[in-house]
């Protein structure tokens, strides 16, 4: 379903947003323009089958969010090449897709056309939607009114009312109730016995060894290993634990 082949992603960073247009040109032109360049991938190569739920780990800045907007076609990688086989419905962030102004179920309707319903679909789903995001209350409430746990119910609501090829999740599960979590998961699992295949960012080890199929660990942009995900899982937390004794007796010198 999904081909990462040797992808790698740069980062131009520089204080552009400051200066004029006028002002950055002359600065080029003396060579006064200072560019850092940070590699937010370097050389990741995996491939993901279908009906496969991918875990993704990772230290912070390790580039897990970048993988998946590569993988959602956000983001061109700047070396290497990707492949998707299929539909594929992005959550990477809560308010993405979504108008704060206008009430829950204007925005069922505006994310759904988004994400490729039609009009008609939406009519015969929204009882569904609203059903599943436990938002009955709250139809004409305004998005931007919502908490962080009821944006995160109703994106995924929507995001799964069909099962897309693949589905990509950065830790949108990870806000909310124990409940809904456990809900959320149930119907990942449903989507996954129907072929679809899932990329899963979250911060949550619990829920990686419990959800996933397949772990993949990347740290500072390079990918450390992919596979079975109790092994994988246990290495992470060991090098972690490492990394954190290693800081605190830096700290006590």
């Amino acid at each position: 379903m999904i081909e990462v082949n040797n992808v790698s992603v740069k980062y131009i960073m520089g204080d552009f947003k400051d200066i004029g247009i006028k002002e950055y040109l002359i600065k080029k032109i003396k060579g006064q323009v200072l560019v850092n360049e940070f590699w937010a991938l370097n050389n990741v190569s995996f491939y993901v089958k279908k009906g496969t739920l991918l875990g993704i780990i990772g230290s912070n800045g390790s580039g897990k969010s970048t993988i998946l907007k590569v993988l959602s076609g956000i983001m061109p990688p700047t070396k290497g090449e990707v492949k998707v086989n299929g539909s594929v419905a992005a959550l990477l962030e809560l308010g993405a897709g979504f108008d704060g102004d206008l009430t829950v179920k204007e925005n069922i309707y505006l994310r759904g056309a988004l994400l490729g319903y039609t009009r008609e679909f939406v009519n015969e789903e929204y009882k569904n939607i609203i059903e599943f995001s436990e938002l009955d209350n709250f139809e004409d409430v305004a998005f931007k009114k919502l908490s962080s746990g009821m944006k995160s119910r109703l994106a995924f609501s929507l995001a799964s009312r069909v099962s897309p090829d693949i589905l990509i999740l950065d830790e949108v599960l990870s806000v909310g109730d124990m409940a809904f979590r456990k809900k959320s998961e149930n119907r990942m699992r449903e989507m996954m016995s129907g072929g679809t295949t899932t990329i899963l960012v979250s911060h949550s080890m619990t829920q990686i060894r419990e959800m996933c199929t397949q772990v993949l660990w990347l740290e500072k942009g390079e990918m450390r290993s992919i596979g079975d995900t109790k092994k994988i899982c246990d290495e992470y937390e060991e090098y972690v634990r490492k990394m954190k004794n290693k800081t605190e007796r830096r700290s006590n010198l």
